[in-house]
């Protein structure tokens, strides 16, 4: 499902049906194995102490160890022939934005079927110059990859520490306001070229260790992080669009107000606001999932991070109107 749908929602962008799309990668992100906002029901805020639901499966790319689905080979397939008619220069770049599906065995054993299948030599020899390149490519960005991962594993530590308590080292959750602060000033240090799918894989793996450890509190702490950084990583886009001469909207500075601010306090801003506020708030939002979320690579970890992000504020916004209907 996740394979097909991802195909089908780059067709949806291509005839411009921008709502549509938005749908589709939505759905993408929900069959993620683990979660920005923890669904549980205990009625505390996100950063407190809460059995922390997560799937058996190791991180929400795995999957190498199964029998690939119909919709997981149609993928493959497509991916295949993409990569076979791609320039040899430009395979590097396209590896490395799919390195969990490239590297794995099930991709190579796709190949070597379609190679015995094809029903022209033309074919055949396209495929197995393509697994030879792919094997070359790969030996490179592995090398690449690994030391970029050490790198980020640095950056992810030093946002983590920064939620330490300074006298004691020790984390205290829920977070205070100071220790809040102090994590995003130094996810904002951070280059932006740093948090990359790299950082994010790098949350991945600490979030489904600790979890598998049990140190639920430590997998709060990262998720807090995986949101700081959708709301960085979205303000700046916007930022961008507003410096290329798109048009601002009157109601951007409260979208900005929420981004800047806490998950935990979406609420408490949202609740004095009047009805027309909100809903002027509500359509940013949407425009905002529209311009930044269908703008990112598809399928990319930064694609469905950022797209949970905005839709669990979406989820916020329309329960606070909800309430102020229902006065």
């Amino acid at each position: 499902l996740l394979l097909c749908t991802t195909i089908f929602a780059t067709l949806l962008i291509e005839y411009n049906m921008l709502r549509l799309a938005l749908f589709f990668f939505i759905l993408i992100q929900e069959t993620s194995s683990f979660s920005l906002f923890p669904r549980q029901t205990c009625g505390k805020p996100i950063s407190r102490v809460c059995p922390v639901q997560m799937s058996s499966s190791n991180s929400r790319f795995e999957g190498n160890q199964r029998i690939p689905s119909a919709e997981e080979v149609a993928l493959m397939d497509e991916m295949i022939d993409r990569l076979a008619l791609a320039k040899p220069y430009e395979l590097p770049s396209a590896v490395k934005r799919a390195f969990k599906v490239i590297r794995s065995p099930q991709f190579f054993l796709r190949i070597a079927h379609l190679t015995d299948q094809a029903e022209t030599d033309e074919d055949r020899q396209r495929y197995e110059a393509l697994a030879a390149n792919l094997v070359t490519t790969l030996e490179a960005v592995v090398e690449t990859t690994s030391e970029q991962l050490d790198e980020r594993a640095v950056a992810v530590e030093s946002v983590v520490k920064a939620a330490a308590e300074p006298e004691s080292g020790e984390f205290l959750v829920p977070l205070t306001l100071d220790r809040i602060e102090a994590m995003k000033k130094e996810l904002h240090n951070l280059p932006e070229s740093s948090l990359d799918e790299g950082f994010l894989s790098t949350l991945d793996a600490w979030i489904v260790k600790s979890h598998q450890d049990g140190m639920d509190l430590m997998v709060g702490i990262l998720q807090k992080v995986l949101q700081m950084y959708a709301g960085i990583q979205i303000q700046r886009a916007l930022d961008r669009q507003t410096e290329a001469g798109q048009k601002s909207n009157d109601d951007t500075l409260s979208v900005s107000d929420l981004l800047a601010s806490d998950a935990d306090q979406w609420d408490a801003l949202l609740a004095p606001e009047s009805d027309q506020a909100v809903s002027n708030v509500k359509k940013a939002v949407q425009r905002t999932m529209e311009t930044v979320i269908l703008s990112l690579e598809t399928g990319s970890m930064a694609q469905q991070v950022q797209a949970e992000y905005l839709k669990e504020l979406l989820q916020r916004v329309e329960a606070a109107e909800s309430k102020l209907a229902g006065k």
